[in-house]
């Protein structure tokens, strides 16, 4: 049977840091346009659907022939906002994209797809692949960012941790002695695919001490005892929360285009 993977794109209009931000222009496309593109571009996916809280966005997917639904302007996070898109939508595999993406390509939604469509088992088996996310090698200068976060993974490639802190910690230094191959930091990437019922757990449970911690909300699947099956990718993203994280995609996007 051929698994049914969709991608949905939580696009909200409020933002503190930067309002309106999924509609800001970079390069001559809106953000949103961006992620949108790459979404659509991934032949893996059954459909993409652009889940927002304004009626303005909701005009700009509609002129632009996007599929989008209105979701509730209480959803407390991007992931909620896929959860009730997936009330309605029936589907095997639901992928979160987040609307302020713009440097997304459909390969990083071909890495995260990739767990879930290897994953031969059963549903309730042990290794049932219920979430997946994705990861690339940090770069230098992100390894003691906090605001790129850092995961570490098993032989098989499930996450142990997700942190803003660097880990693995290098206690003896072999990084400065030997090289940064000896040991390996990866970023991770907030893109995620879930089964439904992975996803209707993670909605039910309250926020998770961990989570709380580190603000990062894929610990709540970790301390609740859901394995994240981690897919690497060699392209890295920027997500876009202020408007210098703007001008530096900008730059980005600019350069590659000459």
């Amino acid at each position: 049977m051929t698994m049914k993977a969709i991608a949905i794109i939580p696009a909200r209009i409020g933002s503190t840091r930067l309002p309106r931000k999924v509609l800001r222009e970079i390069a001559g496309k809106t953000m949103l346009e961006r992620v949108v593109t790459a979404a659509l571009g991934c032949k893996q996916l059954a459909s993409v659907i652009v889940a927002t809280d304004s009626e303005e966005i909701m005009s700009v997917c509609r002129a632009r022939g996007w599929d989008a639904r209105m979701t509730s302007a209480e959803c407390r996070s991007g992931t909620d906002r896929v959860h009730e898109v997936a009330q309605t939508v029936a589907a095997d595999v639901y992928v979160n994209v987040q609307g302020d993406e713009p440097l997304a390509k459909s390969e990083h939604l071909d890495a995260l797809l990739g767990p879930m469509l290897a994953d031969k088992s059963r549903p309730g088996e042990k290794d049932h692949v219920e979430v997946a996310t994705i990861a690339t090698p940090c770069q230098p200068e992100d390894i003691a960012n906090p605001n790129a976060v850092k995961v570490v993974t098993d032989a098989l490639g499930r996450a142990l941790y997700f942190s803003r802190a660097t880990i693995p910690f290098d206690r003896d230094g072999l990084i400065a002695k030997n090289g940064p191959r000896v040991i390996e930091y990866k970023k991770h990437l907030g893109f995620y695919a879930y089964r439904k019922d992975a996803l209707e757990r993670f909605c039910q449970w309250p926020e998770a001490s961990l989570e709380r911690a580190e603000r990062l909300e894929q610990l709540r699947f970790l301390q609740n005892g859901i394995e994240i099956h981690v897919a690497m990718t060699p392209y890295d993203t920027i997500g876009v929360d202020t408007e210098e994280d703007l001008k530096r995609v900008e730059a980005i996007i600019r350069a590659r285009e000459k």
